[in-house]
């Protein structure tokens, strides 16, 4: 830790390049209150944000580590030197959610852009990530920028950026950055020397809603005429969503939603939940309540930014609702898009179900298996039908978003639900159906959010200097160590696999489980039972192998 003298030092530095009174009325207060604030101060200035494949994200806060005007001003001057070194022409497009702090991020990165000679559209209000994604292509923009972060907790922001077809090539038009794109976005930013010295010029154009109207137009053409005799209970959990599902769901036919009335606005301190995470234990909590309350036939939660779409469905004539996992509802997608007969490449990631892998072989349709994260899973292969990971993330209209969008996601499990309510059937007759046909794939997935980073490297280190040598009784058959290309470990048996990382937008550890029980000459529900059994079994290995409590 660097001393106070040292802290001092870097302290005033930033006061004197600060743009915004706030901040720097925040850092001098810190230092007026050394050295009981030091530690505080060391942590802000630990380093800068580093500007990755995710773009920025970090806690809304003064100095170089963490979101505010100074750190968005860097990067958007960045950003544009970056864009213009490349020879990339045409617009910069600028979206952003309701967060704390996301529209003075986006209009700051507008006035980067204009007084760079670059025109700057500006979505009309705050809006879906995939609505931003949709006008990169639509108005056949050089960039885009969305200022959100997604379901991180409320006190944190971000700022992410896509490509357009002239620099992001025919997979990656429209779809977020990936290298050598972000480590030359990042040292165009470190090249800037003083944040006062980037030139502001004006606000640039405000998009109308003809935009939302286009993207909610495309949104519905994604699902085919068919039954729409279905109830949907919905929340946008505080975010976005809302108001550009509805109009979606309209628009393809279908009956409004009943919408969670405490969560239909957008409230950036997200007060009803713990985590504005649909993953997250409660966040569906009054989702559900609704859903039982209207007798929905289907569940849907989108995140704050709606780029993830979570769905449960009711487990009638028992009782009670069910939260599909991500794998699960990922490959009832990819089994609904192949029987309309969907053309092109199916993929999904290393840490997803092997389960769609089995399905597009035994269908002869093309499956790819990408790193983690949709910048990957999108490049997957030009003629992309469809990609999905298991973070509740699905592409179900690559020509439309190129990116993860929770409201084409959600207007095609609805397509799915009418389709089989019509036929006397429901989804959970067709997640039968697949496991029949293919065995249970039991996934799950073991999440270890941490205060130090370092906790992280512990672990890691721990499982690959110990690793276990057998799973479920079973001795591994291979181990993948993507080292140090990738900080990623993959375990494998013939009935088990297991992925291990390093989260990449939270300080989280994850271990992404599988169990594959096939059926055998029993009944579907033994299989079930036997992979519950086996799930729970594999999870303590894994605790164990990380050097974790028996509680987790």
């Amino acid at each position: 830790m660097a001393t106070t003298d040292e802290l001092r030092e870097l302290a005033e530095t930033w006061l004197a390049d600060d743009p915004d009174p706030a901040g720097r009325e925040e850092i001098r207060d810190l230092l007026d209150r050394l050295p009981q604030t030091g530690e505080e101060l060391a942590d802000r200035f630990a380093g800068p944000l580093t500007f990755g494949t995710a773009g920025l994200r970090g806690r809304l806060r003064a100095g170089p580590n963490g979101m505010n005007l100074a750190v968005v001003t860097r990067a958007a001057a960045g950003l544009v030197t970056w864009l213009a070194e490349q020879g990339g022409t045409g617009p910069l497009v600028i979206g952003y959610d309701a967060r704390h702090g996301s529209k003075d991020f986006a209009e700051r990165t507008a006035r980067v852009a204009t007084a760079a000679g670059r025109e700057a559209l500006v979505l009309p209000r705050p809006l879906p990530t995939p609505v931003l994604a949709y006008a990169v292509r639509k108005l056949d923009a050089v960039a885009g920028v969305m200022v959100t972060a997604s379901h991180n907790p409320p006190q944190d922001n971000g700022y992410k950026v896509y490509l357009g077809a002239q620099l992001g090539g025919p997979a990656g038009a429209g779809a977020q950055i990936v290298p050598p794109a972000d480590t030359g976005i990042e040292a165009a930013i470190r090249a800037i020397e003083k944040v006062t010295a980037v030139p502001l010029g004006g606000p640039g154009t405000l998009l109308d809603e003809q935009i939302i109207d286009g993207y909610a137009r495309s949104a519905a053409a994604v699902v085919a005429e068919g039954p729409r005799d279905l109830r949907v209970a919905y929340t946008p959990l505080h975010g976005v969503g809302g108001q550009v599902l509805a109009a979606a769901f309209a628009e393809a036919g279908f009956a409004a939603p009943a919408i969670v009335a405490e969560q239909a606005e957008p409230d950036p301190d997200f007060p009803t939940v713990a985590f504005p995470n649909p993953e997250e234990k409660g966040a569906m909590d009054l989702l559900l309540a609704l859903a039982e309350a209207t007798g929905a036939d289907l569940a849907i939660a989108n995140d704050p930014d709606a780029d993830r779409c979570a769905v449960a469905i009711p487990l009638r004539p028992d009782g009670g609702w069910r939260a599909l996992r991500g794998d699960e509802l990922g490959v009832l997608l990819a089994d609904h898009l192949i029987r309309r007969g969907t053309p092109g490449t199916y993929a999904t990631t290393i840490v997803s179900s092997s389960q769609l892998g089995a399905l597009c072989e035994a269908r002869g349709v093309p499956y790819a298996e990408t790193l983690t994260g949709f910048k990957w899973i999108v490049r997957a292969a030009d003629e992309l039908a469809y990609g999905y990971e298991e973070a509740l993330g699905y592409c179900v209209a690559p020509d439309m978003v190129r990116d993860k969008d929770g409201i084409t996601a959600a207007l095609t499990v609805a397509e799915l639900a009418a389709s089989l309510k019509a036929e006397g059937r429901t989804i959970r007759d067709r997640l039968d159906e697949l496991d029949t046909e293919f065995g249970v794939h039991r996934t799950d997935q073991l999440s270890v959010r941490v205060d130090e980073l370092s906790e992280i490297t512990r672990m890691m280190t721990h499982v690959r200097t110990n690793p276990p040598t057998e799973l479920l009784g079973v001795p591994i058959t291979e181990v993948d160590d993507r080292a140090p290309d990738a900080d990623v470990l993959t375990l494998r048996t013939a009935q088990a696999r297991v992925v291990i990382r390093p989260s990449g937008t939270e300080p989280k550890l994850k271990a992404y489980l599988e169990v594959v029980e096939p059926l055998g000459t029993g009944k579907l529900v033994n299989a079930q039972f036997r992979s519950g059994t086996s799930m729970a079994t594999l999870r303590r290995e894994i605790s164990d192998a990380l050097g974790l409590p028996s509680s987790l």
